[in-house]
This record gives structure tokens, sequence and C-alpha cells, in this order.
């Protein structure tokens, strides 16, 4: 089985200088061919001297309609490569991507021209969607000049989609890493966080990479009853609907709560949670620390005038 990495991202959003650099690492090509499957050009070439010393060569793919199993085993037949670099037309559906039988996707980047972001959340939020679903490192680049709380926000609505993926930021200095402190918008030194619609999506996602932030502080907030098969394991997931790219494309996010009061409440009733949070090993995490809460509270609430959580 050969590897196959996909970089994806829209036009001129930096894909030809993080392929170059990948390949001049004495990490990734060990030994043998690469083969670049080049599916648009922008303004950066690859040089000759690259390609030379590299081992590489080029393939250029016209259409998407080319991305068939069948063509794919021809290429694999013709240049007899030992690893695939897939250079991603990021206005094709990346759903539609077709491999050799003997391919693998070893890894996603997407990279993100992070001073056009919001045109393309705005306007092309379903393509970007399916762009970072499967992505484990999304790169922000040209991040220069951006304010703090711009980026906070495009962290968020990239873990609404994919929430495994790592985020970095750079600008021409290097990577950002000083984030997401002071655009949270509740208090972390007061007794209890109280979490609106905006604070649950946003503490939702800082928790997975903050969790030290929230280790034994409790929380209030009104989200939607998911019971275990079973009513087993004395606990419940109080959580929050959020669309992340479109009407038809929801995800439920919510961390295990446990609870005396289990049979008090039915699947998708409606409860105002107040709970000290956790991290600890949970079956659903595997074999790492995960969030937990426990419950202090838990009493009925009606329904919220508005369902779905934002994270903006």
């Amino acid at each position: 089985m050969k590897p196959v990495y996909v970089i994806n991202g829209f036009l001129d959003s930096g894909k030809t200088q993080f392929i170059a650099f990948t390949m001049e690492q004495r990490y990734f090509a060990i030994g043998g061919r690469t083969l670049l499957l080049l599916c648009e050009e922008g303004e950066n070439e690859y040089g000759d001297m690259l390609l030379r010393t590299t081992r590489t060569v080029i393939h250029k793919i016209d259409d998407l309609s080319e991305f068939t199993p069948e063509n794919m085993r021809e290429l694999d037949r013709k240049y007899k490569p030992e690893r695939i670099l897939i250079e991603w037309n990021g206005m094709w559906d990346f759903r539609k991507l077709c491999l050799s039988d003997n391919w693998y996707i070893e890894q996603i980047v997407t990279n993100i021209d992070a001073s056009t972001f919001k045109i393309y959340y705005s306007n092309m939020k379903s393509l970007l969607a399916e762009m970072v679903r499967r992505s484990e490192l999304v790169i922000f680049n040209r991040c220069d000049g951006l304010p703090e709380s711009d980026l906070n926000s495009f962290k968020r609505n990239v873990k609404a989609v994919a929430l495994q993926s790592d985020i970095i930021f750079e600008d021409k200095n290097g990577e950002i890493t000083s984030i997401l402190e002071d655009d949270l918008p509740y208090d972390l030194n007061s007794p209890v966080l109280e979490l609106d619609e905006r604070g649950y999506g946003i503490w939702f996602i800082d928790m997975m990479d903050h969790a030290d932030r929230y280790l034994g502080k409790t929380i209030e907030y009104v989200g939607q009853v998911m019971k275990p098969e079973g009513d087993k394991g004395g606990y419940m997931v109080p959580g929050r609907l959020a669309m992340t790219c479109c009407a038809a494309d929801m995800s439920f996010l919510g961390y295990p709560c446990f609870t005396d009061k289990l049979s008090s409440f039915k699947e998708r009733d409606w409860v105002k949670v107040k709970a000290r949070v956790s991290l600890e090993h949970f079956k659903d995490y595997g074999d790492e620390e995960g969030p937990v809460l426990h419950a202090e509270d838990i009493v009925s609430a009606p329904k919220p005038a508005q369902e779905l959580i934002s994270f903006s």
C-alpha cells in the first residue's frame, strides 16, 4: 500500500509553498519516486532542480472527472511511485476524490489564506466545510495584521466542522500561539461560568485545547438530553446542536455528564445543567483522558428560543 498526502485549499492559499517545503524534508522522500498530482496551477511553480533532487514527477489533472479508480491505477502502473502527493483544487468537491486500490490516505492538510477566509466562509461555506472536515492539520497563513478576535473566530469555525484538526496560525515571522484568552465571552474567575448559546459553543471548543482553564470549575448551561442506550453507565450527554455549514449538516456537541437523576429525564428533554468540570478516562476517549462533567444539579428547562448554537 502506498501513502497519499492531500494538500488542499483555495487558489493561492499557499499549497505550492507548503508542498515544496515538504518535498525537501529528508523524512518525507526516504527513497523511490514521488508522484505529484497537480489539480490546479497557481502563481508559484515547482522548479526543475527541486523535482530532480526529490525524484518527483508531476502529472496534471485538468478535471475532477479524471479521478476514477481506473485512471489512478493506470498512473500507478505508469509512474510506479512510492508515495503520492495531491495538490487539490479547492473548488472541487473533495468527496469525489478517488484513489487506486493500492493507495491510502496518510494525511490531509488544508492551507487557508487568513486574509480572505471571511469571504470564502460567507460565500462558499459548504465547499470549505468539506475541505477541512477530514483534515488532520489546518494552516492559516498570512495572518499579519489580523486581530486575535478574528483568529479566535476562525478557529471555532473550523473546529465546529473538524474537531480532530490541529490548527496553526502563521504570519511572516512564524507561528502565532498567543490567542484564545481575552476573547472568551465569560469570566474565567467567576464562581460559576454561565454559558449562553454563544458561550457554550466557545467553551466546548476551547475545552478541547485548553482543558486546564476549566478543571474543577463549575459551569451552567441549557442543553438537550442525549442518553446512552438502555440508560446504562450513570451518565447522559446534555448538549446542543450546531449548524456547521448548512441546514442539512448538524452536529450534536456535548460531553458526558454523570448524575444520579438519569431516570428523571427522557431523550431530547431540555434541562438546565450545573456541573463541575473534570478530565478523566472515559470509554469513548480510548486510552486518553477527556472532558467529563459531574452534575451538581440538573432541572427541567424550557426549550430555548434559539436552539442552534453559534461559534462566532
